[in-house]
């Protein structure tokens, strides 16, 4: 890789020799090739708009040689003939190797994405890690049944098969670029697909250096293929392209819808993991020191960059105006810098399109009467960062309590009923996750229970494990990512019917 721009500061030699081993170009077919344009387009370095590089910007004839790669891999390939302990140890390998280049994996993201880069080191690239050794070990556990049926006819062994989709395409976000490109490609691969992946052109480099270690473990030529480029460039193409068997998504719901579009025309499945504006319901029972805490970083996590970010802190009358306090000072607390210093809380917003998308909601929160309790600036003279800003005395119909804001901005609202902020909470078209902070434990079966999102968080906030599922109802996505459920996903069941000759010994 050729670095544009100077890279300092702490950690820039070791971020340096991470970069050179990047490569710029697509991967397809397991071949490291050029656009066939010859376009490129630059990458940037959220702490300073600089120019870090520029990498292959895939077209339509670009995913076209993806897909058919894809094809050949899974039609005349051995990935999915191989058995599945087979590919279990490929996928182990692969794991293996991330985890063995974890630190550089680390630097490589938070230098394109913004994150801290002590965030990406202890939590994105090792929980990655932990995500594709879990469906190795799956690899060899999906299998079909035996099922007894109606012997009228005659009798029969009835039994099904699990078999793999086909090609899948996989568009990646740019919030968790290296934790989302897992989350996709464990539970496909494993089950036996090809697949070709967009990576969101804000955070192509942590994929791209996947793609060398995938190579490295032994995945076949074709089975994962690596697409740079832009939505309306390459994204759409993948999601339109025939030869594709299944779609998956994870990024806004306005994306979402056309991804839909495109997948009804050729009948085909998709999951989608979109968007959500998830309610963070704080009870008069709750520890307050505690409370605040947990609501902090519900939201601020990630400069406020997740899709289940508590956005709407719903706080009861009795306590309302001491937690408001509170949060205030938290946040005034909370230290912005470069993602490379080891005490640096929140680094940069991704690039300068998120970053105006949030100072604009931030200046309609001010216009619309909210009380703006700290924060609401531009921090810093250059790159993308935003001091984080609370919000008091927000109101439903303001647009800070209904669009999804994806920064470092917390909305704290007032409510009084079980009833009433219940009802609250539920008036959104989102339904990813949502969260209570009580010690009642009434209230928290009411709410949970009450609560119209995948997941609710009890007396905490973003915890994940991949034996878990998660997705979204409502206009927050449809299918699962993780666990069990996830590889019906990526599975066929087909049913076979062998009719016994007579006479057959049954017990």
């Amino acid at each position: 890789m050729a670095v544009g721009a100077e890279i300092t500061g702490q950690h820039s030699e070791a971020i340096k020799a991470a970069l050179k081993k990047v490569k710029t170009k697509l991967l397809i077919d397991g071949q490291w090739v050029d656009a066939k344009s010859g376009k490129t387009f630059p990458v940037e370095d959220p702490r300073t708009g600089d120019i870090i590089t520029h990498v292959a910007e895939a077209q339509a004839e670009d995913v076209d040689l993806a897909v058919k790669a894809a094809r050949k891999a899974f039609d005349k390939g051995p990935w999915p003939k191989m058995t599945g302990r087979d590919r279990g140890k490929i996928l182990m390998k692969f794991a293996q190797l991330i985890e063995d280049n974890n630190d550089e994996l680390a630097m490589i993201e938070s230098l394109d994405n913004g994150k801290p880069y002590q965030i990406a080191k202890a939590a994105d690239i090792p929980l990655s890690v932990d995500h594709l050794r879990y469906y190795a070990g799956w690899a060899d556990k999906i299998h079909g049944k035996t099922i007894p049926v109606d012997d009228k006819f005659g009798k029969h062994l009835a039994y099904t098969y699990k078999e793999p989709l086909g090609v899948i395409g996989q568009v990646i976000p740019w919030n968790f670029p290296a934790l989302m490109l897992a989350w996709k490609l464990g539970p496909s691969l494993a089950c036996g697909n090809t697949v070709v992946v967009k990576v969101a052109e804000q955070t192509p480099l942590s994929a791209l250096r996947f793609g060398e270690l995938a190579l490295e473990a032994g995945i076949p030529p074709g089975v994962f293929n690596i697409l740079t480029g832009d939505g309306p460039g390459a994204g759409a193409a993948l999601t339109k392209h025939p030869g594709i068997d299944k779609c998956a998504f994870t990024g806004s719901t306005e994306v979402g819808k056309l991804i839909m579009k495109a997948a009804a025309e050729g009948i085909k499945p998709v999951t989608l993991e979109l968007g959500g504006k998830s309610p963070c319901i704080i009870c008069k029972s709750a520890n307050l020191d505690e409370a605040v805490e947990v609501a902090h970083q519900a939201l601020f996590f990630n400069m406020g960059q997740c899709c289940t970010a508590g956005s709407r802190t719903f706080v009861h009358e009795s306590i309302y105006d001491e937690f408001v306090k509170r949060a205030g000072e938290r946040a005034s607390k909370r230290k912005v810098g470069d993602p490379f210093a080891d005490d640096t809380e929140q680094g940069p917003q991704v690039c300068d399109e998120q970053f105006q998308k949030i100072m604009d909601l931030i200046e309609s929160g001010k216009k619309q009467g909210a009380k703006l309790v700290c924060g609401g600036k531009r921090f810093g003279d250059k790159g993308y960062f935003i001091e984080p800003t609370v919000f008091a005395d927000v109101k439903d119909d303001m647009r800070i309590a209904r669009e999804e804001i994806f920064g470092p901005v917390q909305s704290i609202f007032k409510w009084s009923t079980l009833e009433e902020v219940l009802e609250r909470a539920n008036d959104t078209e989102y339904g990813l996750a949502a969260g209570v902070y009580s010690k009642d434990i009434d209230e928290v079966h009411a709410l949970s229970r009450g609560l119209r999102a995948g997941t609710v968080w009890v007396n905490t906030w973003n915890q994940f494990d991949t034996a878990m599922p998660f997705g979204g109802y409502k206009m927050s996505g449809i299918g699962r990512e993780h666990g069990e459920e996830v590889l019906d996903h990526y599975t066929q069941t087909k049913a076979v019917y062998t009719k016994l000759a007579e006479p057959v010994a049954w017990q």
